[in-house]
């Protein structure tokens, strides 16, 4: 980009306020910022959000404005950066979008008074789009456009979209900026995360020239990270890109204490930092949390010394993270190798209560030397307390051989220790992961625990996809790519049948390999549902669950969500006169069963009964699909 030899000091205050924005922004350095938030806190007003205080204690809100203008910004920030219905909702204030926005456009305006120019912020949601999250991308532009027709009606001369993480949040907002009133110049910034090993990659420079694509008049970043970090950042941007760079550190990394965020700001070392991201060619600087009148009035003073572009600055050593390496890709997991090679066969483990897991060891042991291909590892069926799937699977590969699949529950993960649980995961061999959404926490041992459920298991098997890729559920790079088999669940008997179609095709579309089905009996509803699924490019292995007894089968039938028992094969059950033959019953409904689906299946995932191990050998023993003698043991 070509340096801007101009000072700022050297256009006339009366003399850029008469021009459009786009044409003050190509004559020099345009600061702007100031938290309204740290204001507000000085005066004793801590209440949640800030913007609700545009309608509480307007007077106090204007007076804050009118600081930072007369410390020298030019571009005033209207205090609405979490005034859009969707981040509203959390407060009650839902039904304020219209008012909040408009007067907080109104009080910056009265502050400015041709002196300055007003931007009307709109910051991010607050929640993950989905997959991750539950909001629909259409929810959140809807949201953005309520919100930016309120700050055009109230007179804001351009838009500053302040604080998105989802680089596709971002650009919904852009898309909803648009459609109200596309002559308004916009500006996008982005949050990045502090992580040096983040910002030390391409990342930042590929979102530039990502961001770079879209209808705006500037970009960069905006608050999560302090001014060193944020040299960094600008340095990448800059370099990316030709059009204007804009660069808003918070003072410091806060302190939060509830809602409320607390920070320590030494306004020379912001000044310095402020010049610094001058120097480095960003045009419009400022400083976002924690930045009081003095704050901004030392940034000011210091950015008019220095000449726009004139000198390169480096990081100093000592703070510069090394730079992430290539990522690599590894090799499939051995089960990820026999999908669509070979019919495959899982089995079940149960896991017990407790400490002691020799029953599943053993359970493992005996099913490799049998050549069952892997076995699945639940994550706290029922929600019932059970040692980390995680950690029983690496015991289980580790100390017999043997395989696994494992289950991991999104119930009591956040979407952090859900990627903090994958990576160790993927460290101790672990990476055959299916995703479940998993039961809720009422119907288990601890009724009243706080159920989580950041994602359900579409967002998770997004997240595996992202992981894959080398990249985190935001998008930031790792510096390595993972190699999940990445697997789900779906249920061909359930009684919302589109709905679980829906949810498949969904997963499949994130990035499943494979699926595992919930028990299935009919080989009617079997045909039924491989037929409408035969399009979708995923491995599917049918679920079996071998019935023990006729009561078994009732509980099944009556008591367990989603699991339908035809009635003829209870009253084939019925018909066995002792334990024995109910056993033999059972098994012979399961051999019958697969053997009628077996073409149009890619394999089977057996769920034996109270750790009857034999009893799963013996049906596959039956099919021919395992040798009708064990392997020895090595």
């Amino acid at each position: 980009m070509d340096s801007i030899e101009v000072e700022r000091r050297a256009v006339p205050a009366a003399q850029r306020m008469k021009e459009a924005f786009p044409q003050r922004l190509q004559q020099g350095i345009v600061v702007m910022g100031g938290s309204i938030e740290a204001e507000l806190q000085r005066r004793g007003l801590h209440e949640q959000p800030p913007e609700l205080y545009n309608l509480r204690q307007p007077a106090v809100v204007e007076e804050i404005h009118r600081g930072f203008v007369e410390a020298g910004v030019e571009v005033v920030l209207t205090n609405t950066v979490r005034a859009n219905r969707i981040a509203l909702e959390r407060y009650g204030l839902a039904d304020k979008v219209y008012e909040l926005n408009r007067t907080g456009v109104w009080l910056a305006r009265c502050a400015a008074l041709h002196r300055a120019y007003t931007a009307g912020v709109v910051g991010p949601t607050g929640r993950f789009l989905a997959p991750l999250g539950n909001v629909t991308a259409q929810q959140a532009r809807q949201a953005f456009i309520e919100q930016i027709v309120a700050l055009v009606d109230g007179g804001a001369e351009l838009l500053v979209l302040k604080g998105f993480i989802e680089l596709e949040e971002l650009q919904l907002a852009v898309e909803a900026a648009q459609l109200v009133n596309p002559r308004l110049p916009v500006i996008a910034l982005k949050a990045f995360p502090e992580d040096g090993a983040v910002l030390a990659s391409s990342f930042p420079a590929r979102v530039a020239r990502a961001v770079s694509r879209l209808p705006i008049v500037a970009l960069g970043a905006a608050g999560t990270v302090g001014p060193q970090r944020m040299v960094g950042i600008a340095r990448a941007l800059v370099s990316a890109t030709e059009k204007p760079v804009c660069a808003l550190p918070d003072v410091s990394v806060p302190r939060i204490i509830g809602d409320v965020r607390f920070y320590d700001p030494e306004p020379d070392y912001v000044a310095r930092m402020a010049q610094e991201l001058v120097s480095l060619g960003v045009r419009i600087v400022g400083i976002d949390g924690g930045a009081t009148r003095e704050c901004v009035q030392a940034l000011v003073a210091a950015v008019r010394q220095v000449p726009h572009g004139a000198v390169s600055v480096s990081t100093p050593e000592s703070s510069a993270d090394p730079p992430v390496p290539e990522p690599l890709v590894p090799e499939p997991t051995p089960f990820a190798q026999k999908l669509g090679r070979k019919f495959l066969i899982t089995v079940e483990l149960d896991v017990p209560r407790g400490f002691d897991m020799r029953s599943v060891l053993e359970g493992a042991r005996f099913l490799r030397r049998w050549g069952v291909d892997a076995v699945n590892i639940s994550d706290g069926a029922r929600a019932r307390l059970r040692m980390s799937p995680i950690a029983l699977s690496h015991l289980v590969q580790s100390q017999t051989g043997m395989e696994c699949i494992t289950h991991l529950a999104c119930r009591d993960r956040n979407i952090v220790a859900l990627q903090a649980e994958l990576l160790g995961a993927h460290a101790l061999g672990v990476r055959n992961i299916l995703a479940v959404t998993g039961d809720p926490p009422h119907i288990g041992d601890y009724p009243y625990a706080k159920a989580v459920f950041d994602v359900d298991s579409i967002g998770l098997i997004r997240i595996l996809r992202l992981l894959n890729e080398g990249r985190d559920a935001m998008g930031n790079p790792l510096g390595a790519a993972a190699g999940f088999c990445i697997a789900c669940s779906c249920n061909p008997v359930a009684e919302q049948w589109e709905t679980e179609l829906e949810r498949l095709e969904r997963k499949v579309a994130e990035g499943a390999h494979v699926v595992f089905t919930q028990p299935v009996f009919d080989p009617e509803l079997w045909e039924r549902f491989r037929q409408a699924t035969a399009q979708l490019p995923v491995a599917v292995l049918v679920g079996v669950l071998p019935l023990r007894s006729l009561r078994h089968a009732e509980f099944l039938h009556h008591e367990v969500p989603g699991i339908v028992i035809p009635r003829w094969v209870r009253q084939r059950m019925a018909r066995a006169s002792n334990p024995e033959d109910a056993l033999r019953e059972g098994i012979a409904i399961a051999v019958e069963f697969i053997r009628a689906v077996q073409q149009s299946a890619d394999g089977v995932y057996l769920m034996p009964p109270f750790r009857r191990y034999d009893v799963a050998v013996e049906i596959l023993r039956q099919l021919e699909l395992v040798p009708e003698q064990p392997q020895v043991a090595p």
